[in-house]
């Protein structure tokens, strides 16, 4: 067999992290082929090394049978792979013609404006993409932004596509217009390799499949003949011990919820209610809506439509003091640029909810807020050489615990956590769980957003996304292969 493209014993770290581990693919010329695992399996790495941003620490990258150009040749580099990312890349300022051909626009002198806008239209009508090359690149609509950066990335000569997430804004029947293009594509002989969450994808529109599983290869096989069980077993592998999660009965009384809440491209028409002592999860892929359901919860995001209750309080929707004014605690999906404030000592950036209650007059006690903030290290067991030491100085784990003691300080009534273990070693990953349980013991209702299964099993009840929408409503004692499934819209 001829491959078009092969990462062969391919080994990445970053600092103690080891991101692939010796793991190879090979794609076979003409053929779409698939790369799944679950989040942190090595997938985004391997297209980092794959289109040339990131050097192999180990192994090799070969096109047609050729060693990969130097990293410092981009234009080689562009003939050969071109990759279309979840997150667009479009100028929305510039018109389509300029971002097909930005930075190409003239061999040198004064840009010929009319000679690039034929050679745009000549470059769309040649892949069957129908958009005027006049329009803003902001005017278009997500589907067409897409076709342009695929139309661009194959102007550069490129025979080999890379699609992360290609079909994680679209809606149905954009899904399947943009199969349809791939298949033509396909028979023009340009080799893809399709990444999706989505595993019903996987056996529409590709021929093989490659399973990445913490860092490694797994298995490589023909979609045909790979049942759904087979492929989600490799994803997600033996089940490790369950995480032994505290009995509780939840109350009665309900301390958040959201009622006909949608907002256009990322969810439509839920609710959930969440009751004092219990723990509620949302689960599914990047696409799925659910960091942006939370978000919402908390006032990071306005809602198209519904309400959002605290306590019994209607808050303002997108106002953030509004949500803890009523009793809400938040731990935020990026703890770097949302988190805490690196400069500031752990004391400052714990105590940032309540520093209007440390004080008279507008000030803060330096004494009231040392004594604060040395209870919550104590609670949260902070390794810091004192209150006074910046956030930046500590580690990753160490830095997210003061992000939780942000969120725990005021006491809140409801607690929306999102990735909370995300980058932090496992005795950190068991306290910052136990913290969340700790506060629902304490008659605190909680909403936790993971991608990490092991963290969704403190939950009493899962709600898993799919597109925008709450599909199932799984209680606690699933297995792994359960919840991927319906995560993946395999079963609902």
């Amino acid at each position: 067999m001829k491959y078009h493209v092969e990462a062969r014993n391919v080994v990445k770290r970053f600092g103690p992290t080891v991101a692939l581990n010796g793991a190879s693919i090979a794609i076979a010329e003409g053929e779409t082929h698939a790369l799944v695992g679950r989040n942190g399996a090595g997938k985004s790495t391997l297209v980092s090394i794959l289109t040339g941003l990131q050097p192999a620490d180990e192994g090799e990258v070969l096109f047609a049978g050729e060693p990969a150009p130097a990293l410092a040749d981009r234009d080689a580099w562009r003939r050969r792979v071109a990759c279309v990312y979840q997150k667009s890349t479009i100028i929305p300022a510039l018109t389509v013609a300029e971002n097909l051909f930005l930075n190409r626009q003239t061999d040198g002198g004064v840009i010929r404006w009319r000679a690039l806008r034929a050679r745009a239209r000549e470059l769309l009508d040649t892949y069957e993409v129908d958009v005027d090359v006049q329009a803003l690149a902001g005017d278009l609509s997500v589907e067409q932004r897409q076709l342009v950066e695929i139309a661009r990335a194959l102007s550069f000569g490129a025979r080999f596509i890379i699609l992360d997430e290609p079909t994680a804004r679209l809606d149905g029947p954009a899904i399947e217009r943009l199969f349809a293009r791939m298949r033509s594509l396909r028979e023009q002989g340009v080799t893809m390799m399709y990444i999706s969450h989505h595993l019903d994808e996987v056996y529409e529109i590709c021929q093989s499949v490659t399973v990445f599983r913490d860092a490694r290869h797994i298995v490589t096989r023909p979609v045909a003949g790979f049942s759904h069980d087979e492929l989600v077993g490799a994803m997600t592998g033996e089940a490790t011990a369950a995480y032994q999660a505290r009995a509780r009965t939840p109350g009665e009384r309900v301390v958040l919820a959201g009622e006909g809440l949608s907002l256009a491209g990322r969810y439509r028409e839920v609710d959930l209610a969440v009751r004092s002592g219990e723990v509620v999860g949302l689960a599914g892929s990047a696409s799925s809506g659910k960091v942006g359901l939370a978000e919402t919860l908390v006032g990071l995001r306005k809602p198209d439509a519904g309400t959002v209750t605290v306590n019994g309080v209607r808050v303002r929707p997108g106002d953030v003091p509004s949500a803890l004014r009523a009793g809400l605690g938040f731990v935020p999906e990026d703890r770097h640029h949302e988190g805490f404030v690196p400069l500031l000592s752990v004391a400052e950036n714990a105590t940032i909810p309540v520093a209007g209650k440390l004080g008279r007059f507008g000030t803060v006690s330096p004494s009231r807020q040392r004594a604060r903030a040395v209870q919550l290290i104590d609670d949260l067991d902070i390794k810091t050489e004192g209150p006074g030491q910046p956030v930046g100085d500590l580690s990753g784990g160490n830095a997210q615990k003061v992000v939780f003691a942000r969120a725990l300080v005021d006491d809140p009534s409801a607690l929306v956590v999102i990735n909370p273990t995300a980058g932090v070693d496992v005795k950190a990953k068991q306290a910052l769980l136990g913290a969340v349980e700790d506060a629902v013991e304490r008659g605190a209702g909680a909403v936790l957003v993971s991608d990490d299964l092991d963290d969704l099993r403190v939950c009493d009840r899962v709600l898993v996304m799919f597109h925008g929408r709450v599909v199932k409503d799984v209680p606690r004692g699933w297995t792994d292969h359960e919840l991927v499934a319906v995560m993946e819209g395999i079963e609902q």
